[in-house]
């Protein structure tokens, strides 16, 4: 129990300051991460590659999700040495339903630079340096691999360090908060006896106790600390200025031919699913849909966009077949074997639904 005085220092330095917090703080934060933490795979019986391939999965992703991939994953690329030598397109597919493919194609990338590397990288400056490496992860991996005090910011600890400190400024997004509040974040791991072990503690409590809806401040083992809860005014942190919602529409066609199926492949310079593959839009082809049968509608959101996705059954006419046959980022896939091609996760389950319904 912190004494008035402790209380007091807190709440004057809350927005500037990590300078009223005790040691005590990381020293509750990790004692109850070792009794609470999560039995997550990249826990038990951790290794570096775990720490680098949990992190690449779990950017953007929640860890139920996660689960069954890390575990395949590994089965599939157990080394960093498997992954590297693997083609691109099996990596691809082994990721396929994660989303945001461009994570697996840097992760690829840097399990072959890994495998080079000479001297292997000890630092989060130096695993910087590697493809799909920003400041949270170089942290997150040389903290709890190497043991670096380097402090993760991420949208919990985000969270937790403006709760802690009742910081009310308006962050214009989440990279304005994450630059304005890692100085904060930096003198408190300076007081963790392992920073590993505190970065881990400060993600996990964000991730069950100090939540973004309903937090459990009752079993929050750093409650005595936080002016946000002292003040009744948790869930007003952090102040985050939402991005405008894009919303759009595309008309895909479900094309089966002599027991193939039409996909659109992406281009390879294409800024999203890149060599992916995807039911076709019909603006592709230059298609009218009318009197076309209209199987469904569908939606997704990526990043900021909700998409609106209109299925319609289509045969197409000669002069479609002549434009598809001298166009090589069309495919008829044999749908017996279309499970081989790496399709969007929400494509994927569509397909197999449409692929269903017609036996």
């Amino acid at each position: 129990m912190q004494n008035s005085s402790t209380l007091s220092s807190i709440s004057a330095n809350a927005a500037h300051s990590a300078s009223g917090l005790p040691p005590s703080f990381a020293r509750n934060l990790s004692n109850w991460y070792h009794s609470h933490h999560r039995s997550l795979p990249w826990r038990r019986e951790p290794s570096l590659y775990k720490t680098v391939l949990s992190e690449f999965m779990l950017q953007q992703t929640q860890v139920t999700t996660v689960l069954p991939y890390f575990a395949r994953w590994l089965q599939k690329f157990p080394t960093f040495e498997a992954l590297a030598a693997a083609p691109e397109a099996a990596v691809l597919k082994q990721w396929e339903g994660l989303g945001y493919y461009s994570r697996a194609r840097n992760l690829h990338k840097l399990a072959q630079a890994y495998t080079q590397a000479d001297p292997k990288p000890q630092t989060a400056a130096a695993w910087r340096c590697f493809p799909g490496i920003g400041p949270y992860t170089s942290a997150a991996i040389a903290s709890i691999a190497h043991g670096e005090s380097v402090a993760v910011v991420d949208g919990n600890v985000i969270r937790i360090l403006t709760r802690l400190t009742a910081n009310d400024t308006a962050f214009k997004n989440s990279t304005t908060a994450l630059k304005s509040l890692t100085p904060l974040a930096t003198q408190i791991i300076a007081t963790a006896a392992d920073p590993g072990i505190h970065n881990q503690a400060m993600m996990e409590l964000g991730a069950t106790v100090c939540t973004k809806h309903k937090p459990l401040c009752l079993l929050c083992p750093v409650r005595p600390y936080c002016a946000a809860q002292r003040a009744g005014t948790v869930e007003a942190y952090p102040n985050l200025q939402r991005s405008k919602t894009v919303r759009r529409q595309v008309d895909r066609i479900f094309a089966l031919r002599d027991g193939h199926v039409l996909l659109h492949r992406m281009p390879a310079n294409a800024k999203r699913l890149a060599n992916m593959c995807e039911l076709p839009d019909a603006n592709l082809l230059g298609i009218c849909l009318d009197g076309a049968e209209y199987v469904g509608k569908k939606k997704r959101g990526i990043s900021n966009e909700q998409i609106t996705e209109n299925i319609y059954a289509y045969q197409p006419d000669q002069s479609v077949l002549q434009q598809i046959e001298h166009r090589d980022d069309f495919i008829w896939a044999d749908i017996t074997i279309v499970d081989t091609y790496t399709l969007s996760g929400p494509h994927r389950k569509w397909l197999n639904e449409l692929l269903a319904s017609v036996g």
